[in-house]
Parts: C-alpha cells; structure tokens; sequence
C-alpha cells in the first residue's frame, strides 16, 4: 500500500542497524512494532524468527496485523474464485463513497465500490454462519483492505478524492490475497493506544514509527476504517469523514507528544528501543535525544530518503525533496 511513513523503502538500514546493534539471535526473542501501520516492519521481523507484538489503533490495521503478524499457515482459502465473482451490492461503501449513489464522493467507480460491498457483506455472513473461521475472516479481511486500496480514486490517501477517475481506479476490482507468513505462533496483533498497552507487554526489542507530524491517520485513512468496521457510520462533510474523536493520536500535537513520548520509554519493559523519526518531525533531535538519555544509554543512526509522495501532490512547501530519517537507539537500563 502507498502508506504515510511506510518504512518498506528503509527495510534495509532498519533491518541492518537494529541487527548490529542486538545481535543476530532470534530465537525465543520478542519483537514490538506498536505503531504497526500496514505490518511492513513487524512482517519483516517475523520472517527473521522473532515472536512479534504488532498494534495500532486503527481497526485497518488491526486486520491487517491480526493477518500478516498473528496468521501462519495453514490457512485455507478455497472461495477466492467465489468471491470474484459475487455480483456488486449497493451497500455503505457505494451510497456514501461512489458518484453514482448521489453521494457526491467518488473514491471508488460505482462497480468497484458495489463489489467491494458485496465481498465485505459476504465475510461477515460467512463468519456468522461458521463457513469460515476467525484466521480465515482476517485474511480475506486484510486482503480486502489491501486490494481495494489499489481502485481507489485518490492522489495518495483519503484525504480528498479526485474530480475525474484515474486510470488505475478505473480498473475491473479483483480481490487478491495477501501472502501467508510463517513464523511465532505466539506473535500476536493488538488494537490499543500505546501508553495503555505498554503496560502489559514487555520484551527485547521495541520498535515505534509513529506519526511525525499533526496529520492524524484516523483521516487519512477513514474509508479504509470504515471498510474494515462495516459499521454504517454517520459521515459528514464532503470527503466523508467518520468520528474519529476516539482516535487522535497524543503523538500527532506538539503540545502532548513529548509527554507521551517520555511515559511509553518510563514503562517499556524492553532492553532494546528504537525510534523512527525524521529531521521534521514535531520533537527535535535534541528533545529525543535528552528524552532517551533519562532512561539509559543513548545512540542514533540516520540515513536520508525522498519524501512520501503525498507531501509533493499536495504541494507542501518543503525546500528539499528529501529528508532525514533517523533510527534513535535507548538501551535501557
């Protein structure tokens, strides 16, 4: 997925600098990705042997873990063919996000929105009535969210949608399935905010991406929530939003980011913590740094890369088309 702050461009200088740092052993250790985002990370720490925490506080991307992180095989799918080929249903996602509905929203052509419908409708009955279980709802889940990404008529996220289809969103939808990943069959997803499951949790190496800037992800990304919830939200205004009061981020305000920064590293249970965070971000280098230091031996590695792509469709004045990410270190005491 074209996601915020997918780390899949920087895997290597993470996959490689957490390694030098921890060492190569894997077995029997304890790997936290608590702003799991689309899983990119925690996936990747999981093909390398380590038992995985992933969480979110978004249900997408709770599906989309409680898959890639919890799921191992087997899992059997044997209705993909079934599901393809499911005529479209005018349900939530064609009256409130299609153009032809008179919703005046067009996130998705009318076909591609009343299949996903009929595709999200049939999980549910399919769960209900026990034809499949709950490995196999999440996995159609999160390949659903994953694939009707792809038809959306969007520049990058769902912030807006576009006046006139793409060329990508005018494409036949087709449901594809998202790879199966062995590893721990302890790892596990979690749908909580952070300084509530910090609490409960501890391990060797915790790893947290979270969001730099004041853009909440909970709009950002409300289709795709309401997609996973299927919950026939009250939507307002003209791109649609859904209440997201429940969701904001603490990370996402300059005013609380630094406290809830310092209360996650005063209670992690973790030898190991890392942070991702670039040179824009709302804490400086020398607010991270200092933060850190309270709690144990600091060190910091950087590397730069280009800009995500919605920051240059949205023309944010930036002076530079790339920018710093740095991969803080604590080893704590």
């Amino acid at each position: 997925m074209n996601y915020i702050g997918s780390k899949q461009s920087l895997m290597g200088f993470l996959t490689d600098t957490i390694t030098d740092v921890v060492g190569t052993e894997t077995q029997g250790k304890v790997f936290a990705d608590l702003f799991a985002g689309t899983g990119a990370v925690g996936t990747e720490f999981k093909r390398k042997g380590y038992r995985v925490i992933a969480n979110d506080i978004q249900e997408y991307s709770f599906v989309l873990n409680r898959h890639l992180i919890q799921n191992v095989p087997p899992v059997k799918i044997e209705i993909l063919d079934y599901l393809n080929e499911l005529k479209g249903t005018e349900g939530f996602i064609y009256k409130n996000y299609c153009a032809g509905s008179g919703s005046g929203r067009q996130y998705f052509t009318d076909e591609n929105g009343k299949k996903c419908d009929a595709i999200r409708i049939e999980l549910n009955e399919l769960k209900r009535s026990g034809e499949i279980d709950e490995s196999q709802y999440y996995f159609l889940l999160a390949s659903l969210i994953n694939s009707i990404d792809k038809y959306a008529n969007t520049a990058s996220v769902y912030g807006a949608f576009l006046k006139k289809v793409k060329k990508s969103a005018a494409k036949e939808f087709e449901l594809e399935l998202l790879p199966i990943i062995d590893g721990d069959k302890e790892s596990k997803a979690y749908k909580d905010n952070i300084t509530n499951l910090i609490k409960g949790i501890g391990g060797d190496i915790l790893y947290m991406d979270p969001p730099y800037n004041a853009r909440q992800y909970c709009t950002n990304y409300h289709v795709l929530e309401t997609i996973a919830l299927y919950d026939n939200p009250v939507l307002r205004g003209k791109t649609g939003l859904r209440d997201y009061t429940e969701q904001k981020s603490a990370f996402c305000s300059k005013r609380t980011v630094v406290d809830a920064f310092d209360e996650v590293l005063r209670n992690a249970e973790f030898n190991y913590i890392f942070l991702s965070y670039n040179n824009e971000g709302l804490m400086d280098f020398n607010t991270i740094r200092k933060t850190m230091e309270k709690y144990g031996e600091y060190q910091q590695f950087s590397t730069d890369y280009k800009r995500f792509k919605a920051d240059i469709d949205e023309n944010r004045n930036y002076s530079a088309d790339k920018t710093t990410e740095y991969l803080h270190c604590l080893i704590k005491k």
